[in-house]
């Protein structure tokens, strides 16, 4: 096994294709395509469908790309310890986040201070992101939950309360606040397993021995929000996460101090990953 054939491979992987990964490299497509070739005769496993149109890993591929992740991002650390040429933070930082409005005033800051860096984000669960995090499929997380793990390193955003919210007609207009219990007997709008808020009304129904049956489950907080703006249920969210939406309004949970406590965090093992660490310095000392 060669460097370069594992370079190879991880380019393809990363790329999709063995002509963005030649021009990535800066050698002919034929010349990629051996390199692989001979790491797969070698090692007597098939690391790629290779169909007409598209490059397809296979589970052995996947796999292998899991370790070259992280062996490549080494690689990348110690030439830049090696150099310390000071060169301006730049790549891709990809953000996956329950929430956006969460982080959005960091990577502004983030952004203005260093503009050659280009930011993706996303949604997803605290499960989703811890496991796209672990699987080196984004940089930065930002989840309702202040102990992610000890493989992480995380810095607290702070927190809101948890209320319910309705659409309109569904209550009378002057409810402001009622009980769990009196909330958990109307139609119960709630999101996938792995959502934090869903879990903290779970335990919370647990504790109070209350009976708690969703009526509708629906994939992520937009979708939630909708269906509770069509009047088909209650929904549960952070106050900080309600936004400004006049189909709703908000209703106090009373005898709970449900609290919704915001996290960044990123793999510890990648902290030192240059713009891993300086997005996290910048949310460490209040910059964003």
């Amino acid at each position: 096994m060669r460097h370069s054939q594992l370079r190879a491979f991880h380019q393809v992987a990363l790329l999709g294709g063995f002509s963005r990964a030649a021009e990535a490299l800066g050698l002919t497509q034929p010349a990629v395509s051996e390199q692989v070739r001979k790491l797969e005769q070698d090692h007597d496993t098939l690391l790629f469908h290779r169909d007409r149109r598209q490059v397809r890993l296979t589970e052995a591929g996947a796999a292998l790309l899991r370790l070259t992740r992280p062996y490549f991002e080494a690689e990348a650390q110690i030439a830049e310890h090696l150099s310390q040429s000071g060169a301006a933070v730049a790549g891709e930082l990809r953000v996956i986040a329950d929430a956006a409005h969460h982080v959005t005033g960091l990577l502004r800051q983030v952004r203005a201070r260093y503009p050659q860096i280009t930011i993706t984000l996303r949604g997803g669960n605290t499960g989703e992101i811890l496991d796209e995090l672990r699987a080196y499929n984004a940089e930065i997380g930002v989840m309702g939950d202040v102990a992610p793990g000890a493989d992480m390193d995380a810095i607290p955003l702070g927190g809101s309360e948890i209320v319910a919210f309705a659409g309109a007609g569904l209550l009378p207009p002057s409810t402001s606040a009622l009980p769990l219990a009196d909330l958990l007997r109307l139609p119960l709008v709630f999101r996938e397993s792995g959502s934090k808020t869903r879990q903290k009304i779970e335990e919370e129904a647990a504790r109070q021995g209350l009976r708690l049956v969703p009526a509708m489950v629906a994939e992520g907080r937009e979708a939630v929000r909708e269906l509770v703006a069509s009047g088909a249920g209650i929904g549960f969210v952070s106050r900080a996460e309600m936004g400004a939406d006049d189909r709703l309004h908000p209703i106090r949970i009373e005898g709970t101090a449900l609290r919704m406590e915001e996290t960044l965090v990123c793999l510890s093992q990648r902290r030192d990953v240059r713009l891993i660490r300086a997005v996290m310095e910048m949310a460490r000392t209040g910059n964003g």
